[in-house]
């Protein structure tokens, strides 16, 4: 990674007297040891975020490429701009790590992330995935917003959950063939890239986790047939797709169609909302018989306390 160069102090920085004026306070605040040596003259170096960063380090020295990063646990945030990915090897224990909005053309040095979790490259330079292998514990991958052409090299992340890839250049089947060896995958988001070919359904649904899909600013949404009901039909385990979920109902309607049309998705669909205006009136009935006991066990607590007070007055009235 190579940061912008600093430029050069002014001539005659390093013979400055570090003069303060009577009554103007410093920028920064003494410490308590320093307030001994305030007398003797020292010129005192001024803290800067940089030193403050690295004291807090555990003695740990930052490579100096990396002098604005952000540095939290487990966490490493990147994005001034860098071309490559380094200088990486001291970070070990990495879960997250941040890299969008740079201009890094190849993923690559990531042989010490084997702890990474989320890997977020999204905004950058890619054309190509690839020296993934290393993080065996990768489990969401952002890759939106890149150059890339062709899905591959991910089956060596045994438990991938979650790939964002859009606002790419896929296109074919065969650009996304290679989702078919990623088991795990659970969501999928190939939204606004160049699909276009209606037999990427072949491919989507030979994975059988998958649960989410945003298919949205493809081609292809408008060349197949009944676009909805289709992919809700063929692919069984969905509950998402593009902006908005897959109801049990809106399953049940389109697999009503599939099989007879649409006059077997009408009839689904007045089943269904037969049995769900059932289900509120049985709410309301419960709710009123809850209401009538409710009266009535007051009712029977006040006649209760009514001949309580009856049989006291009576004995009083015998002794007049």
């Amino acid at each position: 990674m190579h940061p912008e160069t600093l430029e050069p102090p002014a001539e005659g920085g390093e013979e400055q007297d570090c003069v303060q004026e009577p009554g103007v306070e410093q920028g920064v605040e003494e410490s308590a040891g320093d307030h001994g040596n305030a007398g003797q003259g020292d010129c005192k170096e001024e803290s800067t975020p940089q030193t403050a960063a690295n004291e807090g380090a555990s003695g740990t020295e930052l490579d100096e490429d990396l002098e604005t990063i952000v540095l939290e646990t487990e966490k490493l945030f990147i994005n001034l701009g860098f071309d490559r990915i380094e200088n990486l090897e001291e970070y070990t224990g990495l879960r997250c790590l941040w890299l969008e909005c740079n201009g890094i053309q190849k993923i690559e040095n990531l042989e010490a992330q084997t702890e990474l979790r989320c890997l977020f490259l999204q905004v950058n330079l890619l054309r190509k995935i690839e020296n993934l292998e290393p993080l065996q514990k990768l489990d969401a991958l952002n890759l939106s917003n890149n150059y890339i052409k062709t899905i591959e090299n991910l089956s060596c992340l045994p438990v991938l959950n979650t790939l964002q890839i859009a606002h790419n250049h896929l296109e074919t089947v065969e650009d996304i063939q290679h989702l078919k060896e990623c088991l795990k995958l659970c969501v999928l988001d190939l939204s606004h890239n160049k699909l276009r070919d209606p037999e990427i359904v072949s491919v989507l649904e030979s994975m059988p986790d998958l649960r989410v899909l945003n298919l949205m600013g493809n081609p292809v949404t408008r060349l197949i047939p009944n676009y909805r009901r289709t992919i809700t039909v063929r692919l069984k385990s969905l509950t998402f797709l593009d902006d908005r979920p897959v109801f049990p109902k809106d399953r049940a309607c389109a697999e009503a169609w599939a099989r007879g049309g649409y006059a077997a998705e009408k009839e689904e669909r007045r089943q269904w909302e037969s049995r769900e205006q059932k289900k509120i009136t049985d709410s309301l009935e419960a709710l009123a018989m809850i209401k009538r006991r409710a009266a009535e066990r007051r009712r029977q607590k006040a006649s209760q306390e009514k001949g309580t007070r009856k049989t006291e007055v009576v004995p009083r009235a015998l002794f007049r």
